[in-house]
């Protein structure tokens, strides 16, 4: 019998140490091909006017799905009192300045100091400055639209009442509409701007081609989802803001 000899041979495969390895870097999954995700159609401005100052409803110059220029007067309100205030401080001013040509005059005569000079030109000043604050008060008696548009509701009536702040008019900017949709947010690595697609509107039964413009730089941590902003490639009439569809994307 042999004692003391070592028994050489191979370990099992399981007790084997396995050399160290590098991890594999993994690609982003692509956006899957003809999958497609919910859009809503909003308009690229929209906004709702608040009266500036309470009085009474003098004119009201559109109605519901009715188009507007810039600048036009959508709304007038009674100026009657602001109109008056602002011809009391224009013949305010007129006596001020007066009163100051006379003391530069007397002063030419060495009948008026430097004193009474600065006073009166102090209260010309303070009487141009309330010419100023009249004629803001009664620009305000005008409802201007700020840009291009239609109006998408009226919340007032002719010769109503109305309060400082009281909605009047809601308005949506004319021109091409954008496009809000959320996409899963394994699609980030394909998700840039410029990134063109179709969608799908169920309103009218037709696709358009559309390219996304903005990213969001933040993951809703619930959803698992990216809001992505989009524009259409041309203006279409038949849309209309609150319309949606579907957002079909191109196979990767």
């Amino acid at each position: 019998m042999l004692l003391g000899l070592a028994v050489v041979g191979s370990l099992p495969a399981a007790a084997q140490t396995p050399p160290p390895s590098r991890a594999a870097a993994v690609a982003p999954p692509a956006a899957p091909a003809g999958e497609s995700i919910r859009v809503l159609l909003t308009p690229d401005r929209e906004t709702t006017l608040a009266s500036p100052i309470p009085g009474r409803i003098r004119s009201l110059n559109t109605s519901l799905g009715s188009s507007f220029g810039a600048g036009q007067v959508l709304i007038g309100l009674e100026c009657d009192e602001p109109n008056a205030r602002l011809r009391i401080a224009k013949a305010e001013l007129a006596s001020a300045v007066e009163q100051l040509d006379a003391k530069k005059r007397m002063q030419a005569l060495q009948q008026a100091g430097d004193v009474e000079i600065n006073l009166a030109l102090s209260a010309a000043e303070k009487a141009r400055a309330q010419v100023a604050l009249q004629q803001a008060q009664v620009s305000q008696c005008s409802i201007t639209a700020p840009w291009s548009g239609r109006t998408a509701k009226v919340h007032v009536r002719s010769h109503m009442s109305v309060t400082a702040g009281q909605p009047l008019v809601d308005l949506v900017k004319a021109g091409p509409l954008k496009l809000r949709l959320n996409a899963p947010s394994r699609w980030l690595g394909h998700l840039k701007t410029g990134l063109a697609f179709e969608v799908a509107i169920e309103e009218t039964g037709k696709r358009y081609p559309a390219k996304v413009s903005a990213v969001n730089s933040r993951v809703d941590s619930v959803s698992q989802t990216v809001e992505l902003e989009a524009t259409l490639a041309g203006n279409y009439p038949e849309l209309l803001p609150g319309m949606s569809g579907t957002a079909v994307f191109p196979p990767r």
